[in-house]
């Protein structure tokens, strides 16, 4: 009996946020461990479909570097890389495409509506969703003045994100799951990080949250300590005196770009925790480092 009692009590500690949140837009982007380990999969698709049934509305924009890094070996297509970003070439645009936009989407699809959930998969060049334009890196090199210019192929900006089709989506009850492609002032494909994708999708929704979903427990201080809450200033001062660095910084980038457009709180959790997503929603505690603008 002392079980059930202790569930019940679970049940009520989740009614507040339930009611806080009820009826909001949860951006999450789904990637890591979580997308690769069958246990955290069922996990985070049975978070979703829970989400969804107490009236949250969660749209998921999804990774999959891993996925395409083994097509492309399959393929005989060797990738290069250039600061975390892959130089994408007409040849690998296609194969990018149907991983992300086919496979691994379909994938993440099936596994919500197995769940009970009524999830439907789309890309940014759906309904004209996502649009783009090349993107160009510029490095600073020390043997010369002049920046340098690197160009790294169907690699995507995002200039605008028309949220029309995610709206309707929403008003029928289905969930989105976006693959992080979008369309180029060309018409042309291009990949895009998913984490900037969320971001982007976060802001022009005004979501209530966006959640970032990593393999590490979320943003740390020097000692290694895990930070649970930090605010826009904090984090500001993190990147100046480089506490925050390497894969967190662009992570951090977009909460803080997302925080700037009006989303309300942001947040960066460890995917390799089962029910990571119920757990930072509602719990008091949380399971990462949740970021806000004061």
């Amino acid at each position: 009996m002392q079980e059930r009692i202790t569930k019940a009590e679970t049940l009520i500690e989740a009614l507040p946020f339930i009611k806080t949140f009820y009826d909001k837009t949860i951006v999450i982007k789904y990637g890591g461990n979580a997308m690769v380990n069958e246990t955290l999969k069922e996990s985070f698709a049975l978070d979703v479909v829970m989400m969804k049934y107490i009236g949250i509305n969660p749209v998921i924009v999804h990774g999959g570097g891993p996925q395409i890094g083994r097509t492309l070996e399959l393929f005989g297509i060797q990738s290069e890389f250039i600061d975390g970003q892959r130089v994408t070439s007409q040849e690998m645009i296609d194969v990018v495409e149907m991983v992300l936009g086919g496979k691994v989407n379909q994938d993440i699809v099936s596994l919500i509506n197995r769940h009970g959930g009524n999830a439907v998969g789309i890309t940014g060049k759906d309904g004209d969703l996502i649009h783009a334009k090349r993107y160009r890196k510029v490095r600073q090199t020390a043997e010369t003045d002049r920046p340098e210019i690197i160009d790294l192929g169907l690699v995507g900006e995002i200039q605008n994100v028309n949220v029309r089709v995610l709206e309707i989506l929403d008003q029928a009850e289905f969930i989105p799951v976006i693959a992080p492609i979008g369309r180029g002032e060309e018409g042309e494909t291009l990949n895009i990080n998913a984490d900037f994708v969320a971001s982007a999708v976060a802001s022009a929704l005004k979501a209530e949250k966006l959640i970032l979903m990593t393999d590490v427990e979320g943003v740390k201080n020097k000692k290694g300590d895990l930070q649970t809450a930090l605010t826009e200033k904090k984090v500001r001062q993190m990147i100046k005196n480089k506490t925050i660095r390497d894969g967190m910084l662009p992570k951090v980038n977009c909460c803080l770009d997302a925080l700037k457009a009006g989303v309300g709180k942001t947040h960066i959790i460890d995917g390799r925790v089962k029910h990571a997503l119920l757990l930072e929603i509602m719990t008091k505690e949380g399971i990462g480092t949740e970021i806000t603008r004061a």
